[in-house]
């Protein structure tokens, strides 16, 4: 007689709920670019959605206290030129956000605590370097201020945000870069291709380390680094079926597991939560989010439940583990957006029945400090991501205002802030002989002779134009009341006094004497 021992597992009855509608957040523009992207980055402290913007583009920075209908002035980021492809809030300081566009530029943004109180468009610093559109930026899970971009030009480049330099350039892609992720402790990159390879490259030299075949579908694949130092990967078949992989660095040929889901041709994105070993798979216009719990026992990659919605969703976004509510046992929580702006709240809970810390549920998991600087990052240091107890909740560490210093005096821009300075306005400061932090005024800006003189010329023709109409109007009025006659009018039309004209303005010249220009002059 043969018995069927149920696995046993701490997560094997999680399941999600929606929040009310009031808890969430409706009336968001959100963007209609084709570009395989979650359209969304979450942290404890802010909400951040790329967005619909004419004239260049945009994403809108929402406080988690900021429920409910967002009115359609609400100020947003907007200093691209091109729409945003791509977003990621700073592990290290919840007020920076990198954002990737089709401009080819790459920001990195400073919000203040509260969010803005109007559309914000100078950023801390730019990043030119890409030939054509970024559509990846993504932060070192332990140096400071490391931040990688990827773009359509088959580059992938690594930069020092502090002094806004390149560290790293990797050229071994020969076409677009779909995906990349860090190991846990930032020694090494692993990369998904179009030519449908992965690969697991050295970011500090750029050598390729691994290469192997992905997914034999044409589709974009991603892959994700586990906390185990396995690869999990999604992609699709030869005949375009969904499936998810589970491999061993040193033999990605071979495949742990090979699963096929479906027959959908939505993009999945793998969300990982390294605290749990539980994979959340959400494909781009799915109603479904799927979770899977990763084990060392076969078949390794075990199926929990599927959480249904009603309506497909265009973006998907997950709160690190520090902003989960540890009161009721949420393991997860998700910020899913759908086409119609409505951003839906989702929980993920294991049902436990006390109101204890549950220590097995919560073990200690990443904060916000780094582990390094970028400086000694690139000198060959690794340390592992500084872990942080939620026994007695998340308390976010004070943090200075990202600044810019020139590369010759390279320093850690997210040095610990004193109480004081939280509040501060964001400006680029340049780092020359003195030593201090303290942010530098920015010059005033000088406007050129040749743009004032356009500007006078401008005004002085606008002018012109004015008593030019004016006289003809008054003409005109004196006409119609010559037509109309009766007892109230004069026989004999009187011809209306001409207002005065303005004197003309006289604009300052280095090479002649003031010009004039008349009234039917324009």
């Amino acid at each position: 007689m043969s018995f069927r021992v149920v696995r046993t597992s701490k997560f094997r009855h999680v399941y999600g709920t929606a929040l009310k509608r009031e808890h969430c957040y409706d009336n968001i523009r959100v963007s209609k670019s084709s570009w395989d992207s979650t359209f969304c980055a979450v942290n404890p402290k802010f909400l951040a959605i790329i967005v619909e913007s004419a004239g260049g583009g945009a994403f809108i920075v929402l406080p988690h206290n900021k429920v409910g209908r967002i009115p359609a002035d609400y100020p947003l980021v907007g200093g691209h030129k091109g729409p945003v492809l791509d977003i990621a809030w700073c592990p290290h300081n919840d007020n920076v956000i990198a954002s990737g566009s089709e401009d080819c530029v790459v920001k990195v943004w400073q919000i203040p605590d509260g969010g803005i109180s109007r559309t914000l468009t100078e950023p801390v610093v730019d990043l030119l370097y890409h030939q054509r559109r970024v559509g990846l930026v993504l932060w070192h899970p332990t140096a400071q201020n490391v931040l990688l971009t990827a773009g359509s030009d088959n580059q992938v480049v690594i930069w020092n945000v502090g002094t806004g330099e390149m560290l790293v350039h990797i050229d071994c892609h020969p076409d677009i870069v779909y995906s990349a992720c860090w190991n846990w402790d930032g020694t090494q990159l692993l990369t998904t291709c179009k030519d449908k390879k992965m690969r697991i490259i050295d970011p500090r030299t750029g050598e390729v380390d691994e290469e192997a075949m992905c997914h034999e579908g044409t589709k974009a694949s991603r892959a994700l680094y586990l906390k185990s130092g396995l690869v999990f990967t999604t992609g699709f078949s030869r005949v375009s079926e969904r499936q998810y992989s589970l491999r061993a660095p040193g033999h990605l040929e071979e495949p742990i597991v090979m699963v096929e889901l479906d027959t959908s041709n939505g993009v999945m994105f793998p969300l990982y939560d390294p605290d749990t070993n539980l994979v959340y798979l959400c494909g781009k216009g799915d109603s479904v989010i799927r979770y899977f719990e990763i084990t060392s026992e076969p078949p390794f990659v075990h199926y929990i439940n599927t959480f249904p919605t009603p309506d497909a969703q265009r973006g998907i976004g997950m709160m690190p583990k520090r902003g989960c509510d540890v009161t009721s046992c949420e393991i997860s929580r998700f910020y899913r957006i759908n086409n119609s702006g409505f951003c839906q709240v989702i929980s993920m809970t294991v049902p436990r029945k006390s109101e204890l810390f549950q220590e097995d549920l919560y073990p200690d998991t990443a904060g916000d400090t780094s582990a390094l600087s970028a400086e000694e990052w690139m000198e060959g240091k690794n340390a592992e991501p500084i872990l942080v107890s939620l026994r007695d909740g998340y308390t976010s560490t004070k943090k200075s205002d990202l600044k810019v210093a020139v590369s010759g005096g390279k320093r850690n821009v997210l040095d610990k802030l004193s109480k004081h300075s939280s509040s501060t306005t964001n400006h680029r400061s340049v780092d020359e002989s003195d030593t201090s932090l303290a942010p530098v005024a920015p010059p005033p800006v000088a406007l050129s002779d040749d743009t004032i003189k356009e500007f006078r010329e401008e005004i002085r023709k606008l002018k012109a134009m004015i008593v030019k109409h004016e006289n003809r109007i008054r003409a005109l009025e004196a006409k119609q009341v010559t037509a109309d006659g009766g007892a109230a009018v004069d026989a004999t039309p009187t011809v209306p006094t001409p207002t005065p004209v303005a004197a003309p303005v006289t604009v300052p010249s280095n090479n002649s004497g003031p010009e004039e220009l008349a009234p039917d002059e324009v």
